[in-house]
Formats: structure tokens, sequence, C-alpha cells
């Protein structure tokens, strides 16, 4: 709907998706971000994409997020690099090896072009990988790798370019009936709009409860480093040492390092930790024979919802969220933003598997690790 009035919260990869589509679209849009733009968890993303999942929706969402990166690379400084992902287990784990094994099965019955190789096969293929100990592995070929910071960048500029106003350094309080924005050094005035967006990441919980609005969502702490040692092979996740690579523009850039205890989102430790560091290493030696030095380390914050699915929808009349990635934000940002945007113009009912409403919101749960092969829903959770 032309002209309608709409706040963003949040700088993040949805957000300024969100922003960008919804302006695009003829609403007059504001985006508030606490600190800088992608100076959240998309700054701090691994950049690992593809549309490899086992389930339909999230098949879909990934397959629309991989084509538009897609056609916004070329764009500014963002861009899109094609690259082979490969999912393996080793020898020996045969629970996870039936895992990826069917895991793929399903991933080519939604259409995703997914290859089952052997231990043999995959270093016949990729020699830059060590495949001995290696029991099954799946070849994503629809999948390549970027610089997140570099996409929130990019996107934030044609967001502005397309008449949205851009906030930064601005916190605030959301509330409700009807929707409006309070900016905490503009207070006590508060800022009407006929929809507000929170796509806030790890503050996305608080900025909701202090609008009296309660959705069941942990921030944790993930890890990730950069190598400057030269890397000319294909992405990679060892779900047996739980650990991911892929290249980078310095050389390599590898993680998971999952810490299952939800963070506070203002006091976090931003630094890896060294066991983190450590295991990375010897897994990188193990994996490629590649021996990283490394020239940063740090952590950034995922978060869990009960199920493992995002929030993303009406959760007060006019109030909507998308948030709950489990580590997928950035990967399906694109086509996330995309959907909350059509949301809010009542162009789309959203998707059932994601309504916030399936939840109380005082949930008891713990966080898993997102970075996992899941034998339970049977798709790979990578990202």
């Amino acid at each position: 709907m032309a002209g309608t009035r709409v706040a963003v919260v949040g700088g993040g990869a949805v957000g300024v998706t969100a922003a960008h589509d919804l302006a695009v679209a003829g609403a007059d849009v504001t985006l508030f971000e606490k600190g800088d733009i992608a100076s959240g968890a998309s700054g701090r993303a691994a950049g690992v994409l593809y549309d490899a999942y086992a389930e339909d929706v999230d098949a879909a969402l990934g397959a629309r997020a991989l084509e538009r990166f897609r056609e916004f690379s070329g764009t500014g400084d963002f861009g899109f690099v094609d690259c082979p992902y490969v999912m393996l287990a080793r020898e020996g784990d045969d629970h996870l090896a039936e895992a990826v094994e069917g895991a793929a099965e399903r991933m080519r019955v939604h259409d995703r072009p997914v290859e089952t190789l052997t231990g043999a096969e995959l270093g016949e293929r990729f020699p830059t990988l060590r495949s001995d100990d290696v029991a099954v592995a799946a070849v994503a070929s629809n999948a390549g790798w970027t610089d997140p910071g570099s996409y929130v960048s990019m996107l934030a500029d044609r967001a502005a370019d397309a008449g949205v106003e851009i906030r930064t350094d601005s916190e605030v309080s959301v509330t409700t009936t009807p929707p409006g924005v309070a900016v905490a050094d503009e207070a006590p005035v508060t800022r009407r709009f006929e929809a507000v967006v929170v796509a806030a990441g790890a503050h996305t919980k608080r900025v909701l409860a202090d609008a009296g609005i309660q959705i069941p969502l942990k921030p944790y702490r993930v890890q990730a480093l950069v190598s400057d040692r030269p890397y000319d092979g294909p992405m990679w996740y060892d779900a047996s040492a739980g650990v991911y690579a892929r290249p980078h523009p310095a050389g390599l850039l590898a993680g998971d390092g999952t810490v299952p205890v939800e963070a506070d989102p203002d006091e976090w430790e931003r630094d890896a930790d060294d066991w983190f560091v450590d295991d990375v290493r010897d897994t990188l030696v193990e994996r490629a024979e590649y021996d990283a030095t490394v020239e940063r380390a740090w952590a950034g914050l995922c978060t869990a919802t009960p199920d493992g699915d995002p929030l993303v929808g009406e959760v007060a009349d006019g109030v909507f969220v998308a948030a709950g990635w489990q580590g997928h934000g950035f990967m399906r940002a694109p086509a996330t933003g995309e959907l909350v945007a059509r949301q809010v113009l009542g162009a789309s009912e959203g998707v059932d598997q994601f309504d916030p409403a399936r939840f109380d919101g005082d949930e008891a749960f713990e966080i898993s690790e997102g970075m996992a092969v899941e034998t339970d829903r049977g798709e790979n959770e990578t990202g």
C-alpha cells in the first residue's frame, strides 16, 4: 500500500532488506539502528550461502534468497561467489552418515541440486579435502559465499536511494495500540506508524518485551576465525567435528564454536575462545591439510527458538517480528526481508511454520547447535 508509514527496528541484513522492499513498494519507511549499519550479527556472520534444505518451506526460502543474492551481486562492493558446498560424516559415525545421506535424498525431492558421494568419489572431485575417513558426503552445487557486511551496506544504500530514512545511533522502544517508536534521546516523544517491524537480532526479545510482547528467543554465541594462508577448495562442513570452512579474500574462514548458553545481548565476549581456535585449527589440518595462521578470531550472536524455526509475522496489531534463525539469518535474509515486507503490506499471509503465534512466548527450552545435522527433521543446519 503506497504511502504506508513503516518503522523498521534493526539495521542488519533482514532489517535493511525489509526496509528496501517496503520503500520500493511505495511505503514511507524509517529505519532505526541502535549502532551502525551491520554492527550486529550480520557483520559477524559466516557468509556461507546455499539452498540445500530437506524441508519444503526451507528449501523454497533458501532458493529465493540465493536468487536475490545473485540479482544484487555486482552492485556496489557486494559480490556473490559461486562455490560448491560439501557436507560430510566420518566413518564410525553411522548415525550422522545416515542423517547426511537421508537429508540429501530429501533435498533432491525438493529439486535441490545435491549429489551423494562416497569418500573415494569425494577425493576425486575435491583433491584438497582428505577423504579416506569419510563415510558419506553430500555436495550442493547451488551455493556460494560473500562478505555479509558488504551486502548490508549495499542494500542500505539502495534503501536510502529508494527513500528510506536511515537513523543510526538511534536506540528505540516500541509501543503498541497504535504502533509507534520512541527514540531514546527524544523521549518522551513517540513517533506513530501504521506498522513497526522489529528485526533487531539478539535485541529483539528485549525490544518486544518492553512493549509487553513476549517471544521465546534466546541469543547465544558462535565463533569464527580467518586465516591468511591461501585456500583453494570448496566450502565444507564436517558434521563429525562440527566445523565448517569456506574460501575468504584473505585465505580461509572457518568456524562454529557454538556456546549453547543464553547470552546477554549487551554484555557478551566478542573475542573467540582459545579452545575454539585450537579445535578448529586441528580440524583444518585433519580435513584439508591446512595449517591456519590466524589473522583474527571473533564471536557473534545467533538466536534460537524452541523448534529451531524463526519467528516471522505479526505479534500485535501492526507490530511484526523477524528473528530467530538458529544461525541461518544472513543466509535467508533476502527472502525473509521480502516475506515480512509483503506481510506488512497485506500481500502475504506469511508462513504457518514461522508464525509467532505458535508459541505462548514463555516457553522453556534448551539451545541446540544450529550448525548440526538434524536427524529428527532430516535437514542439514549449517550457515
